[in-house]
């Protein structure tokens, strides 16, 4: 069990505030050439100039916070293991996953908001997973063209909360999450992710395939389902918790294995916050249906499912597990 976890909670809102509001200052004052180019790579992904604007706060308000709880950090740019004691040579007491800025992409582009993630986890000498998690926050960073970010938070008690900022006015308001009760997936968002170029041709027959086995033969000249796809795993979490989205997935680390190669996938910080999700009713799951699992590191890739609800996971699942069959992806 973390211990005192409401003040470590409200010591990760305030990192996660500070960060929002340095992306969103470094924004302002750039332009988006400056914003996306390239400065290096790290933890299995590109790293744009845009990435930087967290480092330094991220840093900064981590090593006060390990002053009450020590702690092992978990992210992009500590270097090749992605991970950094604080304070230095202490036994940390928890294991803190970060994902400073997901959905950068986006965002570089002000085309859509990015998320900061977090997970926490008691530390373990056999190593944290994201199955130890057991604090969760996810905070948006807005564009600058939007006055309201969303931040969600759980424990693994399952206690569920949410607030909503204005950053024009300061004001804040509680916000509840409410997945989709529909009981098909047929007028709704739902799709396979697909983000990068190299698998997109397997990954888009699969997601045709499915829609058509679950909803028949597509009418001509209608469309009966719709997708979207959000680089942000954090987004993609959220657009389900919010009844945006009835299903999603990621299953790049399955293709690219059976490639015999490496592609940019999703990893442990990326879902990190998946416990919010799972607290707000939405199931989250690997491709074979069992809970999703990793270590808390850098480098793992991760496959996972999310259903809004029981009903869609009922008709989605089985077929989607049957196309994998047959593709000999599980």
């Amino acid at each position: 069990m973390l211990r005192d976890a409401d003040r470590l909670l409200a010591g990760l809102r305030a990192i996660h505030a500070a960060i929002r509001d340095a992306v969103v200052a470094g924004c302002e004052r750039s332009d988006l050439e400056q914003l996306s180019t390239v400065v290096g790579n790290d933890g299995g992904d590109t790293i744009f100039a845009i990435d930087r604007l967290s480092e330094d706060v991220l840093l900064q308000h981590f090593e006060a916070l390990a002053r009450e709880w020590p702690l092992m950090l978990v992210a992009e740019g500590l270097g090749t293991t992605g991970r950094r004691v604080m304070p230095e040579r202490a036994r940390p007491e928890i294991v803190v996953i970060v994902d400073p800025i997901d959905g950068t992409r986006g965002l570089m582009y002000q085309k859509r908001s990015a998320w900061i993630l977090t997970g926490v986890a008691p530390y373990r000498d056999d190593g944290a997973r994201l199955s130890t998690i057991e604090l969760a926050l996810q905070t948006e960073i807005p564009l600058l063209k939007q006055h309201l970010s969303d931040s969600l938070w759980a424990t693994s008690a399952r206690a569920l909360s949410g607030e909503r900022w204005n950053r024009l006015t300061a004001e804040r308001s509680p916000l509840t999450p409410r997945p989709s009760r529909a009981s098909t997936i047929a007028q709704g968002f739902g799709n396979l992710s697909r983000f990068f170029p190299g698998p997109r041709g397997l990954l888009a027959e699969i997601d045709d395939a499915l829609v058509e086995r679950v909803l028949g033969e597509l009418p001509p000249g209608r469309a009966v389902a719709f997708e979207d796809q959000y680089i942000c795993t954090g987004g993609q979490l959220y657009e389900l918790m919010m009844g945006h989205d009835r299903w999603c997935g990621d299953i790049r680390p399955l293709v690219w294995a059976q490639r015999g190669a490496r592609g940019l996938c999703c990893h442990p910080y990326d879902l990190c916050t998946e416990l919010i999700a799972r607290a707000a009713g939405v199931s989250i799951v690997d491709a074979g249906g069992r809970q999703v699992d990793a270590p808390l590191d850098v480098e793992a890739d991760v496959s996972w499912i999310g259903y809004a609800n029981g009903a869609i996971r009922a008709q989605v699942e089985p077929v989607l597990r049957q196309l994998l069959l047959e593709r000999g992806l599980a």
